[in-house]
Order: C-alpha cells, then sequence, then structure tokens
C-alpha cells in the first residue's frame, strides 16, 4: 500500500499536465496580444497623433475672435477620425480572418490533447494531496479515481486537475503578459 503512494507522488503526470495546459495558455494569450497589435498600423497612429494635434489647436483658439479657425480645426479632426473608422474597420476584418485560422489550430490541438489526457488518465490519480489541505473539496479532486489510498490523502483525478491547472495557468498568463 505504501509503495504504490510513493509511485504516485513521485509520478510527474500532474507537472506534466499542467506545464502543456500551461503552454496552451500562454499560445493563446500570445496570439491575442500579437492579434491586438498586428491591428495597430502606424497610418493609424499617425492619424490619432493628427487628430491630437488639430484638437490641442483647436482647444488652444478658444478666443471669440478665432473661433471660425478652431471650427474649421475641429471639423479636419472628425474628417480624420472618420477615416481612422474606417481604415480599423476594414484592418480588422483582415486581421479576424488572418487570426481566425491560427485560432481554430489551436483550439482543435487543445481539445485533443485534453481528451487525450482524460483517456490516458482515466480512473488513475493524477496526484495525492493531503486530507487536510483540501478537507471540503475532497469528493470533488477525487472524481472518478477510486477514492483515497488511506484516511489521510486525497487521490486527486485528471478532469478536477485539469480544471484547476486551467484556471491557475490563466491567472499566471494574466501576470506574466500584461
Amino acid at each position: 500500500m505504501e509503495e504504490t503512494l510513493e509511485e504516485h507522488t513521485k509520478s510527474l503526470a500532474a507537472p506534466i499536465i499542467f506545464i502543456i495546459v500551461f503552454v496552451f495558455q500562454l499560445s493563446d494569450k500570445f496570439l491575442s496580444h500579437m492579434k491586438t497589435k498586428a491591428s495597430m498600423s502606424k497610418k493609424d497612429a499617425q492619424l490619432r497623433d493628427e487628430i491630437k494635434q488639430l484638437l490641442k489647436e483647436a482647444a488652444a483658439l478658444s478666443e471669440p475672435s478665432t473661433f471660425a479657425q478652431s471650427a474649421k480645426l475641429r471639423r479636419m479632426a472628425t474628417a480624420k477620425e472618420k477615416e481612422l473608422a474606417k481604415s480599423q474597420e476594414s484592418s480588422s476584418k483582415e486581421i479576424k480572418v488572418s487570426f481566425s485560422l491560427y485560432e481554430k489550430i489551436l483550439m482543435i490541438s487543445k481539445v485533443v490533447i485534453y481528451l487525450t489526457m482524460i483517456m490516458w488518465f482515466w480512473r488513475i490519480p493524477v496526484a495525492s494531496i493531503s486530507k487536510e489541505l483540501v478537507q471540503p473539496f475532497g469528493r470533488f479532486l477525487s472524481w472518478k479515481t477510486g477514492g483515497s489510498f488511506s484516511n489521510n490523502v486525497i487521490m486527486v483525478g485528471v478532469i478536477p486537475w485539469l480544471i484547476l491547472s486551467t484556471r491557475v495557468g490563466k491567472y499566471l498568463c494574466n501576470k506574466v503578459l500584461k
């Protein structure tokens, strides 16, 4: 009995599953970051700078004698804002088409890998945790593993471990890639 317990505690299944899930989370976050970075073109940045400059000049001309010049600058800024909106709309369509293939490939590979891990570790404990650490969640964590080996140890199943790894991976990705 203690040999099997030591065998499960020395198992590398839990860290490997976590690393795989974390890599998927990182790649998803990286893909969304690249998508937003690609949407900001140099032309759009230049238009934004021009709009800011025009609005700043219009605000400087706030006296009644320079009202006409101020209104003209504001109209020019509005026209440039419309041009910027059209540019962003057309570029967002192009970006959406180009990144949708990568997103689909990532999602399909995620599903295939997760299902493979579930089938591979079905009814096999992935990790063991002290019962005191997970007191109210013991039954949930040991779901489909056959329970615990002793009264003090809870065996963690693959499905709860995947759920936990996904949540922790998302949290870490948000902290790593802001």
